[in-house]
């Protein structure tokens, strides 16, 4: 029997575990508590090497896929959105509040702040009606698979913006993108790829010129409030977004959600119930070892798994007690 990636999410108070034994059985466990752990990234080059950010302990790391922590740089810094550089090993940068990014290129023990974010045109208007204080913050940050110097950073409420330069400069907001960010990825492997799930102007976008140019993709789409986005690892035209009505029906125990396929052009509606489905998915992910695979953790804590492109769905055999925003595969 071919063994599971293990599985850690993010649940709301610190983050869960959840690992396949050898006798199939498996376990699911709990660490980091006491910590309001926001995002979740694993090394490319270690897949025993896990970072998260923290909303007011900046960043921490673990060594052994999250049963031990230790501080990771950016101490007492609200941290939204990380990205591990897939180039360089110990490069990571760190999506702050306020709209900030940091970078460090030695696995976190130190970090400088990219003092070009700030020059960013009409940044001044940026502002969340998500959580008080209402100061806007980098809720998505993203490496280019193939140019280290290619950076997208999505901003909730504000802009979407580009780096051509591995964050030196950057652009203002880009046209065709959804300025209410919440899902910002490149696909894995072909760089020209960038996908965006948003809360306004239709839900979803995408770049087929590495973040240059963008098309908004809603049309097709039953809502239009994107929450999660994610990409087959094989073949980058077919891409998955969940979107809802509005947040009221994205973050609610009683959700209105919607979960689509992207290929040849249009939206396949997909997903384990009749749509509207109860349960939000509020994290898509792929596995880049298995093309057409696609898992999906919603808020009450379960995942379910389609084989298929989510023309199928079965419920993973084990539960997080929530999921919130992230969940990653680690390695085999």
């Amino acid at each position: 029997m071919k063994r599971q990636p293990t599985f850690m999410a993010t649940t709301g108070s610190g983050v869960g575990v959840a690992e396949q034994a050898k006798d199939g059985e498996w376990s699911v466990e709990y660490f980091l508590e006491d910590q309001d752990v926001r995002c979740l990234a694993a090394d490319p080059f270690n897949s025993n090497i896990v970072y998260a950010g923290t909303q007011g302990n900046g960043v921490l790391r673990s060594a052994d896929r999250g049963r031990n922590w230790e501080p990771g740089g950016l101490q007492g810094a609200v941290v939204k959105s990380l990205a591990v550089s897939l180039h360089e090993p110990g490069v990571i940068l760190a999506g702050a509040k306020p709209a900030s990014v940091h970078s460090s290129s030695d696995g976190g023990r130190s970090w400088s702040e990219m003092e070009g974010f700030r020059k960013i045109p009409f940044r001044w208007w940026w502002f969340t009606p998500a959580e008080t204080p209402n100061q806007a913050y980098v809720q998505a940050i993203a490496i280019s698979p193939e140019d280290p110097e290619v950076i997208m950073a999505g901003i909730e409420f504000g802009a979407v913006v580009r780096s051509e330069d591995g964050g030196q400069t950057w652009s203002g907001h880009k046209p065709g993108t959804l300025r209410d960010c919440h899902s910002l990825i490149f696909h894995n492997s072909d760089g020209n790829w960038v996908y965006q799930a948003g809360g306004t102007g239709g839900g979803a976008s995408f770049s087929q010129d590495g973040g240059r140019t963008w098309r908004k993709a809603g049309s097709g789409l039953a809502k239009h409030y994107g929450v999660t986005c994610a990409a087959d690892p094989a073949e980058p035209d077919v891409w998955y977004v969940a979107v809802a009505p509005g947040p009221a029906k994205a973050y609610g125990e009683m959700a209105d959600a919607y979960l689509y396929r992207a290929e040849g052009g249009g939206w396949k509606a997909i997903g384990w119930e009749d749509h509207p489905m109860k349960h939000m998915p509020l994290s898509l992910a792929t596995d880049p070892e298995v093309p057409g695979s696609l898992y999906a953790g919603v808020l009450r804590g379960d995942v379910w798994h389609s084989p298929d492109r989510g023309e199928t769905w079965q419920k993973m055999p084990f539960q997080f007690r929530g999921i919130w925003r992230s969940i990653l595969l680690l390695g085999r």
